[in-house]
């Protein structure tokens, strides 16, 4: 999970470098995950959103793919929400 330069939107992508979609972050605090290119089919039948916080939207993430989700290396983690 890479931020974007808008700061509100999160690009996926696979271990392999390959893109999977975004995580957007609306004026609300709602954030929800736009799966694309290889992720249409990993990720169908997923919860979309809204969730809560980025990490709640990682979570969903990493419970339907039975995988783990990081921050690309480098790049600023974002602190939690209050």
């Amino acid at each position: 999970m890479t931020p974007t330069d808008d700061s509100r939107a999160w690009n996926l992508t696979d271990l392999l470098g390959r893109p999977m979609g975004r995580i957007t972050e609306a004026p609300a605090q709602q954030f929800t995950i736009r799966p694309a290119g290889h992720a249409l089919e990993t990720m169908a039948g997923i919860e979309h959103g809204p969730f809560a916080s980025l990490d709640a939207a990682l979570a969903a993430i990493e419970k339907h793919t039975r995988g783990v989700c990081r921050h690309h290396p480098g790049e600023h983690q974002p602190g939690p929400k209050i």
